[in-house]
């Protein structure tokens, strides 16, 4: 039953194989396991290759059994139209496009596969990515509210330094009329004189201002602070939201280029591998000596191309003998008399028709 499956792989006759050597059915197995382990390994390296990007077993399961087929085609196609003709040239020539195709499928399909071997060390060339991506995220978001931030922090500080400055003057103003009662300064007479009173007035009057100025700041300071909050709040908001984005940076082409940041050499044998596997079929074919089962599918393809020369010729004989036969007839009824009155007559009437109908149109169109 394997042995049977494997021969359907290889594209073969199996009619015409099956009267051939042991050998010979063994040698045609063995190109047919070749094609379908190449489809095998196609299906895993499509569906990887699927699921990375969407992430959904079902729609990679799916693609990969197409992919696998159409390869498992192609192969069986190419291995069966290539004839043994004890010219490498010639064969190496009617199998080129298919090694062409097969070095450019074997770069697509390598690719998942290396992401998958090297895992761990494109996980850690993303990770310094995506910490990178997150440092620059903040510090953008960071200049988008940083002039708004920074704008309504001076406010505050401004405000904070006016209400100093009041303080400070009434806190002088204070030392100014307590030393002037105790006569340590200014008229340096003991008393509540005239000038203490004038002093008293003036620290009063900028005590009330500082208490208005206090009631006054402190409501502008509240809601500037509290507008810092928002501001805040939103920065972190928005960094909070791009977080996801730059989480979630581990697709298929991510990790292509994390794979390029790793040593070339490694992907590059694991490419070779995967291209060896690729035309194997081609190879394998290419490379197997011609065999009983050539030799006996080179004379039927030799019988049936004389035996299709014969009936070319044979028609070809038979339209130039018929073509000779029909000018013979043609040239003697020529010479006929009764014909030739026939021929008058149909003629006579034919033109009277003619006639009589321009005539009639003539008539209508006047």
């Amino acid at each position: 039953m394997l042995k049977r499956f494997f021969i359907l792989c290889s594209g073969a006759d199996r009619v015409l194989l099956s009267n051939c050597s042991e050998g010979e059915q063994t040698k045609y197995v063995g190109i047919g396991a070749t094609v379908f382990f190449t489809a095998v390994m196609a299906f895993l390296a499509s569906a990887y290759a699927l699921f990375t990007v969407f992430d959904n077993p079902y729609y990679a399961t799916v693609f990969g059994i197409v992919w696998a087929l159409l390869i498992f085609n192609l192969d069986r196609f190419i291995v069966s139209t290539i004839r043994k003709r004890d010219n490498f040239r010639t064969e190496l020539l009617q199998a080129s496009p298919r090694i062409v195709l097969a070095i450019i499928i074997a770069i697509v399909i390598s690719k998942p596969l290396e992401i998958k071997i090297f895992e761990k060390e494109i996980n850690t060339v993303l990770l310094k990515e995506k910490n990178a991506m997150a440092i620059a995220n903040k510090n953008q978001v960071s200049d988008y509210f940083k002039n708004d931030i920074n704008k309504n922090q001076a406010e505050i500080d401004s405000i904070k330094s006016t209400l100093q400055a009041k303080e400070k003057e009434v806190a002088n103003l204070y030392q100014a009329y307590i030393t002037e009662a105790e006569g340590t300064t200014g008229t340096k007479k003991m008393g509540k004189g005239p000038i203490y009173k004038e002093k008293r007035e003036a620290h009063d009057l900028a005590l009330r201002q500082l208490d208005s100025l206090r009631i006054t700041s402190s409501k502008i300071i509240s809601e500037k602070e509290s507008r810092a909050k928002n501001l805040q709040a939103d920065l972190d908001k928005k960094i909070g939201d791009t977080k996801p984005v730059i989480d979630n940076f581990d697709g298929l082409m991510a990790r292509i280029n994390a794979l390029n940041e790793l040593p070339f050499l490694p992907s590059f044998f694991i490419m070779l591998l995967f291209l060896a596997i690729e035309t194997s079929p081609i190879i394998a074919k290419m490379l197997s000596p011609k065999g009983e089962y050539d030799f006996k599918l080179e004379d039927n393809e030799a019988a049936l191309k004389v035996n299709l020369e014969q009936h070319n010729y044979q028609r070809r004989l038979q339209k130039e003998t018929d073509a000779a036969i029909y000018d013979t007839i043609y040239q003697d009824i020529k010479s006929e008399k009764e014909l030739y009155d026939y021929k008058k007559k149909s003629a006579i009437e034919l033109l009277k028709l003619q006639s009589d109908h321009y005539v009639e149109k003539q008539k209508g169109s006047m």
